[in-house]
């Protein structure tokens, strides 16, 4: 049975007038306790001769949860539930980002340089030199994150307004892990031509483009033709994040199971933008045997109704040509790769897999299988959540990636880039300090950032897409500034 531990996800606070009587307290803590809930802190607001009001912090495991929550308290007939405050909701309040000056603007001197006429001086020596836009304007640090909404998450089609909290918290991340500035673009569109025009249009203004949550197969097309037709480098961060981070946890897993990527027998669930990606750069990094599974079953050599994507797929993977059930594709595997979505397989399939099994199940929030239900049959466990060890997350990736194509003025992100982030990643955790429970480094892994970002430089200068190629190093960004 799948189980679901209580998380931040669903944190509130509940304001609570509690009879003042002896035992009050710990019949309505242990009530909480009883159903579930993780109690954080508690604290006094109010006294009076009767009651106290106290505020009990809590995790639960959903919206239902919590409603059950007060539910029951309201029923103890000692409790008097004055708020319930959500206090995820109450971090979006008003959005999470906003924009700052950088400059004093305080003086007349401060406006006529800022602004007009002086302004005019830096317009006419950027027309004259367009590459001086990376000196001048904001261009140099400053990405934009463009999404149609088509793909939330594991929420699906949404719409452009829906998808802005991830796309501001996105923004967050860049310049907590990158020092790098973005934007949220949310566009009311999901024609291709159309979202690739406009990008097109917007790119003068930011040094690189962060495609997001935009559904398969329009993304692959919309990110070969930008990177084809811009200058400034584009990622698709669904696909290659994601499949940076999957393959730098899996360098690691290696090492502790003692096998080699070559050798493996691997099986992916979800053949979309991340599944497409993972699978082609495990084979970059020498995976010969995948197979993968959508919805319809195995994809193979001459099935039918596949969209361009799924066809490469097809003629590139399951070289033995499997068409069978997932079940039957797990016996004798060695990796189970999911980007699907919840309870896709039980414990009883993975006790089929190879000796020294290795689990990433990814889909968010709820993976393929919980850490519980496949810990008897599995050597190493990953997943996308915080509340587990081995967060496969790709904060990990693209603030490091874009830090370093900032840095040295790259013109695109190719796959030798990417193979040098996945690998600074994983060499992050030295031997000894590698485990079971630890084969990625945590989120806030200070190191992590500027090792992807120095590794990135370097294959851009060797590859030939960096256009500063000299004192690059030394502008890396420390971001602990930012703390």
């Amino acid at each position: 049975m799948t189980t679901v531990t209580p998380s931040a996800s669903y944190s509130f606070i509940l304001r609570l007038k509690i009879s003042n009587t002896p035992g009050s307290l710990g019949r309505v803590t242990s009530m909480i306790s009883d159903l579930g809930g993780d109690i954080g802190a508690i604290d006094i607001r109010g006294v009076t001769k009767t009651h106290k009001i106290r505020d009990i912090s809590l995790h639960t495991t959903d919206e239902k949860h919590s409603q059950k929550i007060v539910e029951r308290l309201k029923a103890l007939g000692i409790v008097e539930v004055l708020s319930v405050w959500d206090r995820t909701f109450s971090m979006h309040a008003g959005g999470k980002i906003r924009v700052t000056s950088k400059v004093p603007l305080v003086t007349r001197e401060d406006l006529s340089m800022a602004y007009t006429p002086g302004v005019a001086r830096v317009c006419m020596a950027i027309k004259n030199s367009p590459e001086k836009a990376y000196k001048l304007t904001i261009k140099a640090n400053t990405i934009a994150i463009v999404s149609d909404g088509t793909a939330v998450l594991g929420l699906g089609d949404i719409g452009p307004e829906a998808a802005m909290p991830v796309m501001e918290g996105k923004a967050m991340l860049f310049k907590k892990f990158g020092g790098v500035d973005a934007f949220p673009i949310c566009l009311d569109t999901k024609d291709t031509e159309e979202i690739i025009r406009t990008v097109k249009a917007i790119a003068p203004g930011f040094g690189g483009i962060n495609l997001e949550d935009i559904s398969a197969p329009r993304c692959f097309e919309i990110e070969e033709r930008l990177k084809k037709e811009l200058k400034i480098p584009v990622f698709h961060d669904d696909q290659h994040g994601t499949a940076v981070v999957v393959l730098a946890a899996l360098t690691n897993a290696l090492k502790l199971v003692d096998k080699k990527i070559k050798d493996l027998k691997i099986v992916v669930t979800g053949v979309g933008a991340a599944g497409v990606a993972c699978s082609k750069m495990i084979m970059a990094a020498g995976g010969t045997n995948i197979i993968g599974f959508d919805r319809t079953g195995a994809i193979h050599k001459g099935r039918t109704n596949l969209n361009y994507m799924k066809q490469w797929f097809a003629e590139n993977t399951n070289p033995a040509g499997f068409s069978g059930t997932l079940k039957e594709a797990l016996n004798g595997a060695d990796l189970f790769l999911g980007l699907s979505g919840p309870g896709v397989i039980q414990g009883e399939d993975l006790a089929k897999m190879n000796k020294d099994a290795i689990v990433f199940a990814m889909a968010n929030p709820m993976p393929e299988i919980m850490p519980e239900d496949a810990a008897p049959y599995v050597r190493i466990m990953a997943t996308g959540r915080s509340d587990y060890p081995n967060q496969i997350n790709n904060v990990l990736c693209f603030p490091g990636i874009f830090r370093g194509a900032l840095n040295c003025g790259a013109s695109d992100i190719n796959e030798q880039m990417k193979l040098a982030a996945a690998s600074a990643i994983a060499s992050t955790i030295s031997d000894e300090e590698l485990t079971e429970d630890y084969i990625i480094p945590g989120v806030f892994d200070k190191r992590v950032a500027t090792a992807v970002a120095e590794a990135v430089v370097k294959a851009a200068i060797e590859t030939g897409v960096a256009r500063k190629t000299a004192g690059v190093k030394e502008t890396t960004y420390d971001y602990s500034a930012a703390d």
